[in-house]
């Protein structure tokens, strides 16, 4: 129950996202530099919080290698099956969603979530509490991601309600996600441990780079390279008050 509490909070701003854009919808721009501090995050909490635990944690590379492989063919995988079946343009904000698949994009908005969600429940093992850096990079990463897809999702005439539906489902499934990881992993070794946070940050790179930089490019102009340093710098700070 501590680990899906944990997952809860950190995936709640996917409603709180999708809330705000529903109250007040923002231009691409402003959704295009949101990205774009979301991305900057989580390249920083895949960094220090994922990669460089990761290779502490063991004495040979081939773990880290390995996991990091694995995550990112996992989640290629996954997310070429998802596009075939219309779930390409989940995290658009320019409505393309209309031309897919709403089960699809469903299932794709969940695959997403999963990784950090894993991880962030192992943070938990061995007692120590969860990781501060890490829950807020998951928190503060969902924002965007939540907020890009719902102004997408509206332009393609999607319903509140099944917005709600869609955002509140895949809370409960992150936040079960995150007690799995603390129950399958709380007396895993070191190694396991280690081999999970590499996969997960195989994942998630390859969801970045595959759902959120290119928005982030596309609509936040020159300055988004200078928002996703922003974003980059403050998960790195918060990782340093954390450790």
């Amino acid at each position: 129950m501590e680990g899906f509490w944990w997952g809860l909070v950190g995936s709640s701003s996917l409603l709180i996202g999708a809330a705000i854009v529903m109250v007040r919808p923002l231009s691409q721009r402003v959704v295009g530099l949101v990205m774009a501090f979301g991305s900057g995050i989580l390249i920083s909490a895949v960094a220090y919080d994922l990669v460089e635990d990761a290779a502490d944690a063991t004495d040979g590379g081939w773990v880290l290698l390995a996991g990091l492989a694995a995550g990112a063919l996992t989640f290629f995988v996954g997310d070429l099956l998802i596009d075939r079946r219309g779930g390409a343009d989940r995290k658009r904000s320019t409505g393309a969603q209309q031309q897919g698949a709403g089960g699809a994009i469903a299932l794709g908005t969940v695959l997403d979530g999963i990784p950090e969600s894993v991880v962030l429940g192992s943070t938990l093992v061995g007692g120590g509490g969860v990781s501060v850096a890490l829950l807020a990079a998951v928190f503060l990463s969902n924002l965007p991601e939540a907020m890009s897809a719902t102004a997408g999702l509206l332009k393609a005439g999607t319903s509140r309600s099944r917005l709600f539906v869609l955002w509140g489902g895949t809370t409960l499934v992150s936040a079960v996600a995150a007690g799995v990881g603390y129950l399958a992993l709380g007396s895993a070794s070191g190694t396991t441990v280690a081999l999970v946070q590499a996969f997960a940050a195989g994942a998630l790179l390859t969801m970045l780079v595959d759902t959120m930089i290119p928005e982030a490019a596309e609509f936040a102009g020159p300055v988004g390279g200078l928002v996703t340093v922003l974003g980059f710098a403050t998960a790195f700070g918060l990782s340093q008050v954390g450790g």
